[in-house]
C-alpha cells in the first residue's frame, strides 16, 4: 500500500475538568496531515503559541482500538488511549519526567481518507494523584 499524506484541517477542541469548576475548554484550528497506513492512520500537526507548545510536532497514531499521541520537539511526551484500560507514560518537563497514568473511559472515531471525527475521554493521573478529567475532539476536514 502507497503511503500518501494528505493535507487536512483540523478542528481541535481540548477541555480539562476539575471538581467543582466550569470546564477550561481550548479550540485550535490547524493545518496538518492524515496518512494512511497499512495498521490504521495518522494524523500530525504543528503546535502553536496558543497551546503553549509551540515548536512540538503532535502525531496522533489510529491502530485498532488504540491511539498513541507522540510530542517531539519543546515538549516531548507519548501517552496510550484505549477505552477501559489505563496505560502508565513518562512525561517530560523542562523540570524532569512525570509519571503519568491515562484512564480511557470513551474513544470514538470514524477516520477514514476522507477525514472524521476522533473523540477521547480520559482521567490523567499525576504519580499516581488524579488531577483531573479531560476530552478531546478533533474533527479532520480534507482539503480539495
Amino acid at each position: 500500500m502507497r503511503r500518501e499524506k494528505l493535507p487536512v484541517t483540523l478542528f481541535i477542541r481540548g477541555e480539562q475538568y476539575f471538581d467543582d469548576v466550569d470546564p477550561d475548554a481550548t479550540e485550535l484550528v490547524t493545518e496538518g496531515t492524515l496518512e494512511l497506513m497499512e495498521e490504521g492512520l495518522r494524523l500530525t500537526y504543528q503546535e502553536t503559541s496558543l497551546t503553549g507548545m509551540e515548536g512540538t510536532t503532535t502525531t496522533f497514531e489510529i491502530t485498532g482500538p488504540q491511539v498513541t499521541l507522540r510530542r517531539a520537539g519543546t515538549v516531548n511526551s507519548q501517552m496510550v488511549f484505549e477505552e477501559g484500560r489505563q496505560h502508565t507514560s513518562l512525561y517530560e518537563t523542562p523540570y524532569g519526567e512525570l509519571s503519568v497514568d491515562i484512564q480511557t473511559s470513551a474513544l470514538r472515531h470514524n477516520l477514514s481518507d476522507r477525514g472524521g471525527l476522533l473523540e477521547i475521554r480520559y482521567s490523567i493521573a499525576v504519580e499516581h494523584t488524579v488531577t483531573g478529567r479531560n476530552s478531546f475532539k478533533i474533527r479532520v476536514k480534507r482539503k480539495n
